[in-house]
């Protein structure tokens, strides 16, 4: 069995991500409390997700696995993108991103709308060696918050292939099933049997 430190420090990523992984026959470390915090310098979610799992190899001397996500809406030519975390500001809570989204999208037609999560998961070994699968989810952005659920932007993403529901409003299983993280996860899996 793989074995892999957890570069999030996010625990609502971690959850979602260990609830996938334990199915894989992949097993997770809890990412030490001393771990660094990493700066996502980089320009492209692949480029941020090696980021992360480098730092942690060289903290740890694990292999490690991180992920980097972001939100691709149509109308805003693809912002918040790489920048979803921070779009309302380097301290910007999970509501501060989802009031500066709506605000902009203030207007829009409901079928002008489009947008897309994309996970990237990076894995990086001791040796060096490191590789990136990603998952992609297609939907909609809603017009006001709908469930209690998720974090981040569920609430304004209802998924494409879904039946009207935002991501938060799916239990955790329903999220994990279609969620862009839990299809990069899969592809994760995927990637580990073949080699």
């Amino acid at each position: 069995m793989e074995s892999f430190v957890l570069a999030t420090a996010n625990r609502h990523k971690a959850e979602e991500m260990c609830a996938v992984l334990r199915g894989l026959d992949i097993e997770v470390l809890a990412r030490p409390d001393d771990a660094p915090e990493v700066d996502e310098t980089e320009d492209s979610l692949e480029g941020n997700a090696l980021l992360k799992a480098r730092a942690l190899v060289d903290a740890t001397g694990k292999a490690a696995v991180a992920d980097d996500t972001g939100l691709f809406v149509d109308a805003l030519n693809g912002r918040p993108g790489v920048h979803s975390a921070r779009y309302a500001g380097e301290r910007a809570t999970y509501d501060d991103n989802v009031e500066k989204l709506l605000g902009e999208l203030d207007g829009v037609a409901p079928q002008d709308r489009t947008a897309r999560f994309r996970t990237v998961i990076a894995v990086a070994y001791p040796n060096g060696e490191s590789f990136w699968v990603e998952g992609v989810l297609e939907g909609t952005i809603t017009d006001t918050p709908v469930g209690g659920g998720g974090f981040g932007y569920d609430p304004v993403f209802t998924p494409s292939d879904g039946d009207g529901r935002t991501l938060a409003e799916l239990a955790p299983d329903e999220k994990n099933e279609i969620s862009h993280r839990g299809r990069a996860l899969r592809a994760l899996g995927l990637e580990m049997a073949q080699r």
